[in-house]
């Protein structure tokens, strides 16, 4: 089994990248939006305690994606690294490309909860979201989140709940943005979210 890293210092960077898989429909501005405005009014994301309600695998999921923050790209927009390989380890058949979809399918895996019916973990944001659908995991963006939940948005992007804040947003950390893994904070829908997939 991979071991998690030790953390590295936050991220706090509010640049917008998407290297995640772009569906052809979907708007580039919408999307960068979603990542580089998810810090809006100033706020900087910062290291969060687990929130209430988030137990078992959701808070596992939470501890080992915390200890990848700062985890960047080598060189930067290659969507690789040793790291990242690892990562990517967790798919089946999964080559070098947008990962954000492989970061979650390690973190669940590496918590004893692996995505997929037979555990194979995804490279493509939309089959995750899919298997969600069909295994009752899937919920309304107008839902609260437990940490350790992922945000789906579209099938363009994914990343993981950190914590509910008081006011509602959604602290998250989420894998190649910024050509990075980063901490970003959403709105109480996660910023025109599809949904969520709940994990614990």
């Amino acid at each position: 089994m991979i071991q998690p890293r030790v953390a590295a210092p936050a991220a706090t960077t509010t640049s917008s990248t998407a290297a995640a898989a772009t569906s052809p429909t979907a708007s580039a501005a919408s999307f960068a939006g979603v990542l580089g405005q998810a810090t809006a009014a100033g706020a900087t994301p910062t290291a969060a305690p687990v929130a209430a309600g988030g137990t078992g695998v959701g808070a596992q999921m939470v501890a080992i994606a915390q200890a990848e923050v700062g985890q960047t790209e080598q060189p930067p927009g290659s969507n690789d690294s040793p790291r990242i390989a690892e990562y990517r380890s967790a798919t089946a058949g999964s080559g070098v490309g947008p990962w954000c979809n492989y970061f979650v399918s390690w973190a669940a895996k590496q918590a004893g909860a692996p995505l997929g019916e037979q555990g194979q973990g995804f490279g493509a944001v939309a089959a995750t979201w899919d298997w969600a659908q069909r295994t009752g995991r899937a919920m309304q963006p107008t839902a609260k989140p437990n940490p350790g939940d992922l945000v789906v948005w579209d099938g363009r992007h994914i990343g993981m709940v950190e914590s509910v804040l008081p006011d509602g947003r959604i602290q998250t950390i989420e894998g190649n943005s910024s050509n990075m893994v980063t901490r970003r904070v959403h709105s109480a829908d996660g910023d025109g979210a599809t949904g969520f997939v709940r994990m614990s």
